[in-house]
């Protein structure tokens, strides 16, 4: 026997806060995932992450990102503000450069092809020296897949995934932190 129900009213599930309609899940190029937006810093260590849908573009999610930073210095004050900010071509946007600009950063990315057929006037700055060192960031990437648990989304909400990625990032200062101790 079986027999459906329905929840009384007022009962309904609420939304969690925080959680993305879509849990940060879409189809990209790449197929169905996520996609990590991560700080690091000169060394590669994790400061901050944000998840996205696959499909969704870098650029909303730069700045929040950035303004999440936060480094306390060994004299005990905290800096918010990098002095440059390195990032793949899908953070290339005049918004995202003018307000980097505002808070006197070095931009270290590299126009869309797009951006340099319609650019009028001189183009930006680029320093291609600097730009090889984002490497470390994708580094950081292998370094958090190596968690089954963020390589692999076991999770459905994204709040559950974050909190699988920033327990890998805790990882990483931990075994920084202890093999400069040795």
């Amino acid at each position: 026997m079986s027999a459906r129900t329905r929840q009384p009213p007022g009962r309904e599930k609420k939304p969690l806060p925080h959680e993305p309609d879509d849990h940060a899940l879409g189809r990209s190029r790449g197929g169905w995932g996520t996609k990590l937006h991560l700080v690091t810093d000169g060394a590669g260590l994790p400061l901050a992450v944000k998840v996205s849908a696959g499909q969704a573009n870098e650029a909303p999610y730069a700045k929040p990102l950035l303004d999440s930073v936060r480094v306390c210095r060994p004299n005990g004050t905290v800096r918010q503000r990098p002095e440059r900010v390195a990032g793949d071509k899908g953070y290339s946007h005049r918004h995202i450069r003018q307000w980097l600009r505002q808070r006197h950063v070095t931009v270290v990315i590299p126009e869309r092809r797009d951006q340099v057929a319609h650019r009028r006037g001189r183009p930006p700055k680029f320093d291609a020296q600097q730009y090889r060192r984002r490497n470390v960031v994708e580094r950081c990437v292998g370094w958090l897949k190596q968690s089954r648990a963020v390589a692999t989304r076991f999770e459905k909400l994204a709040i559950h995934y974050v909190g699988g990625v920033k327990l890998a990032m805790i990882r990483q200062h931990l075994q920084l932190a202890l093999s400069n101790t040795t």
